[in-house]
């Protein structure tokens, strides 16, 4: 868990700074750092559904460019 939280403070601290040397602004920093991990845990969720079914139609033997 501990690297976990380590892996969150690091993605967090890059995006800040990123952000910021790209627009100059703390806030806008701020924002895209907190609500870009939001939005990739729900890219996330939706590609681990398509993902599972490809895994699926694969097993039952079905191509997967279908």
């Amino acid at each position: 868990m501990l690297k976990t939280l380590s892996f969150a403070v690091m993605h967090f601290s890059i995006a800040l700074l990123l952000v910021y040397l790209l627009t100059g602004s703390w806030a806008i920093g701020g924002a895209v750092a907190v609500i870009e991990p939001l939005v990739n845990t729900v890219a996330f969720y939706f590609h681990d559904k398509v993902w599972q079914r490809l895994e699926q139609r694969r097993q039952r033997g079905a191509p997967l460019a279908a």
